[in-house]
Parts: structure tokens; C-alpha cells; sequence
């Protein structure tokens, strides 16, 4: 894709959203930032300033759909945004006394982080088309692949947003506007900091953020990393059950507390 001006991201505030916040800031860019923890988001958008960046913010929860929609949609024609990146999500799963998560947090889960970023989609998505000329960049997770035992909605989510951004993008061909979707592995955030167990090959927020940004540019369908994780994440799908179990059982976890949207 040419070089986007206008970058809308969810989940602004901290972890791989703070970090692609900063990756593309400079000057002639505008960034509109989007997340929950207003103080967090300040600090984030004084640092995208600081690098020449015109910063836009805005304290909006992604299941207010009516808020999040009239928000993106007048932005829109004040700034028309070349590129959004749905990144706002949240982990939640088994506690340390092995309570599985119940519906009600399951059902938040999903809400958040299936639903919100389709939300965050469908409010820019007509204006993209109507230009035809866009960017949509879903962050999804290797759980997509391969099911996190101790955090089953998360990886439903995460499984359903990596769906629907290879059908959208499959949908929009031809059309101008493209669609990428994310799947990192375990990358340094308030969310993998509520992760309690083992994290191989975990990233820091700008190395993801790097990665993200270049597969972006060369529009590639999915942005899967770190490599090996991504490629023993593919083959988790085919291998028999018990070899996957028996393969990610030192990879137990439990969830300490609940991290904030980010």
C-alpha cells in the first residue's frame, strides 16, 4: 500500500498498540488514538507528537458501538484514514485455583475482541469503499491457530477475527481496499503480564510493531511471528490431538488478574 496519512488505531494505550502508535509517527501523518485508559493514551500521544506526528485521541470502549461509530465517522471527513488498525483486546482464561472462566467473562471476551473490532471495521469501511482506496490490519494472535487450552474464548476471538479478515479480504478484492490480519505470538504488554507461565520467544512491543508495519506495506493476508511459533502454530492444526497436547502442555498457563483494554 502507499504511505498511509491518516492511521486510525484501537487499543492505543500500551502494548502493540502504543508501539505502532510510535512506529508511525512523523511528520505529515495523523493518528487518531483510540483506547479506554485516558492517562495511558496521553502519554502515548505527547511521545507520536513528539516525533512530528498531528495526534488525535479519544476515550471510547469498543462495545459502544454508537459512540465508536459517529467518532470514526466524523473524523473520517475531517482526515480521511487510509489505514486502521484494530488492535483493542483483552486475555482472560483458567485462574491460579483452575476455575474456568464462566460465561459471563467468556461472553466479554468475545464482545471485546471479536465484535469491537468489527465494530471499529464496519464505522470506516463505507468511506473506504466509497474512496476505493483503504487499509483494514486485524490483530489476531497465534491462539488463532493453535487454541490456548487455558483461555478458550480468547482463542475463539482471536480464531473469528482471523477468519473474517481473510473473507473480508477475499469480499473486497478489486475493490481498493485490502485487508491484513495480524497473528502475533507472545509480545511484552499489560495482557502477557497478566499471562502467568511460560512465554517462548517473546517480542518486545516495537519489534512487533516493526513487523506488523512492514507486512502491512507489502499487504500480506496474514502477518504470523515469530516464525517458528507461527509455523509449529499451523501444524498444531493437522497433528493429532494428543501429539498437540502432549506438545503444548509445558505451555500451561493461568491468568493473574484482569489487564485493562488497552
Amino acid at each position: 500500500m502507499t504511505t498511509p496519512h491518516c492511521i486510525v488505531i484501537t487499543g492505543a494505550s500500551s502494548g502493540i498498540g502504543a508501539a505502532l502508535a510510535l512506529q508511525y509517527a512523523a511528520p505529515g501523518v495523523t493518528l487518531i488514538l483510540i483506547a479506554r485508559n485516558e492517562n495511558r493514551l496521553a502519554t502515548i500521544a505527547t511521545a507520536a507528537r513528539a516525533k512530528g506526528a498531528t495526534v488525535e485521541t479519544a476515550s471510547i470502549d469498543t462495545r459502544n458501538t454508537a459512540t465508536l461509530t459517529t467518532y470514526l465517522t466524523t473524523s473520517d471527513t475531517t482526515h480521511p484514514i487510509d489505514l486502521l488498525i484494530a488492535n483493542a483486546g483483552v486475555l482472560e482464561g483458567r485462574t491460579a485455583d483452575g476455575t474456568i472462566e464462566d460465561f459471563a467473562t467468556a461472553a466479554r471476551v468475545i464482545e471485546i475482541n471479536l465484535l469491537g473490532a468489527l465494530a471499529t471495521t464496519h464505522a470506516i469501511l463505507p468511506a473506504m469503499r466509497s474512496r476505493q482506496r483503504g487499509h483494514i490490519a486485524l490483530v489476531s494472535s497465534l491462539a488463532a491457530f493453535s487454541p490456548l487450552t487455558d483461555a478458550p474464548a480468547y482463542s475463539a476471538s482471536k480464531s473469528g477475527l482471523l477468519s473474517y479478515g481473510l473473507a473480508l479480504r477475499a469480499a473486497l478484492a478489486g475493490t481498493g481496499v485490502t485487508v491484513s490480519v495480524a497473528c502475533p505470538g507472545y509480545v511484552e504488554s499489560a495482557m502477557t503480564d497478566s499471562h502467568i507461565g511460560e512465554q517462548p520467544m517473546k517480542l518486545k512491543a516495537p519489534q512487533a510493531a516493526t513487523l506488523i508495519a512492514r507486512g502491512i506495506a507489502a499487504n500480506q493476508a496474514v502477518i504470523g511471528f515469530p516464525r517458528p511459533l507461527y509455523l509449529g502454530s499451523l501444524l498444531s492444526t493437522i497433528i493429532p490431538e494428543p501429539l498437540r497436547l502432549l506438545f503444548t502442555k509445558s505451555m500451561r498457563f493461568h491468568v493473574a488478574t484482569r489487564p485493562p483494554v488497552g
